[in-house]
């Protein structure tokens, strides 16, 4: 097992952590709530993150830090990589009914190069087939929220517990294999059938920054990350650099 060691932080500072395909910060609201200062790197241009952004292919520019040194200035890594390559639903109907398109996996590339910082780091993605482990997982309702929206993290170079999983209390809100069921929560990606509107994605999952249904559908809640980010701190003891 990983032995907890000092983290890297600037004097009276927050630690720093390094938020790649960032979207519009979901994953960096939590981590800033747990006490973290964040800068996200995306491809596309996200004037709704609320946090230091860069507009640059995520792969590239970690490797321009580890090149230039300057990636000691965090202390930990969050990647959330595109997911369409290995999700449930493209590896599942989309295929099975030949839709959609051919989607490059960026995960084993990620992970050299996240080795290679020696930073502890997260792989966030959702439930399918990418090649990442399920070192942890979480689901909306450890949160109370108004989403299940299970997401599966691989944790590089440090641990934390499992939490236990309640019971759902309900169905998801809309349609589903021809049946319309009511319930708690709502599916907070598409149009129509059903599920959420803008205004209930950003309730459900806590995010009020930002009202581009495409931004939110790619979201993760900032509770996930906070939950993350609280843990990371805990384990590993904060010292002044």
């Amino acid at each position: 097992m990983t032995q907890p060691v000092p983290i890297r932080r600037a004097p009276g500072h927050r630690p720093r952590l390094l938020d790649l395909f960032s979207c519009a910060g979901g994953a960096a609201m939590g981590y800033h709530r747990a006490g973290f200062e964040v800068t996200g790197v995306d491809i596309a241009d996200r004037p709704n993150d609320p946090f230091t952004f860069h507009r640059a292919d995520a792969l590239e520019y970690l490797a321009d830090l580890i090149a230039s040194g300057d990636i000691e200035q965090y202390a930990a890594v969050h990647t959330s990589p595109p997911c369409q390559a290995g999700c449930a639903l493209t590896v599942g109907t989309n295929a099975s009914r030949g839709w959609g398109r051919t989607h490059v996996q960026l995960i084993p590339e990620l992970r050299s190069l996240l080795d290679a910082t020696g930073l502890p780091s997260v792989i966030e993605q959702p439930n399918g087939k990418a090649p990442a482990r399920k070192d942890l997982w979480l689901c909306g309702e450890m949160f109370h929220l108004g989403v299940l929206r299970h997401r599966n993290f691989e944790l590089g170079g440090w641990t934390v517990p499992q939490p236990a999983h309640p019971q759902h209390r309900g169905y998801v809100r809309g349609w589903r294999h021809g049946i319309y069921r009511h319930g708690p929560y709502v599916a907070p990606y598409g149009a129509g059938g059903g599920k959420a509107t803008v205004p209930e994605m950003q309730q459900a999952m806590g995010i009020t920054w930002t009202d581009v249904r495409e931004e939110l559908a790619e979201a993760i809640p900032p509770a996930y990350t906070q939950w993350i980010g609280t843990a990371f701190l805990t384990r590993f003891a904060e010292v002044a650099a």
